[in-house]
């Protein structure tokens, strides 16, 4: 909606105005929480990845194998 300066709006068409902004920014704020949900979810995918593989090469299976027995 393109809006000239000088025209004066009445107030519903003001109203109307604030509200398509509004969600208009709702939206986007919307779409902001989810990017950085789903980064934050990736981020500790990775971190859990690299501490398991950390995890494995610390460990020594066969020497806690023969320790049971």
């Amino acid at each position: 909606m393109l809006i000239r300066k000088e025209q004066d709006l009445d107030p519903i068409q003001t109203e109307v105005f604030d509200i398509m902004v509004g969600y208009d920014i709702e939206q986007r704020n919307r779409r902001k929480q989810h990017a950085t949900r789903r980064l934050l979810e990736a981020r500790r995918a990775i971190e859990r990845h690299r501490e398991e593989k950390e995890l494995m090469s610390s460990i020594d299976e066969t020497c806690w194998l023969e320790d049971e027995h």
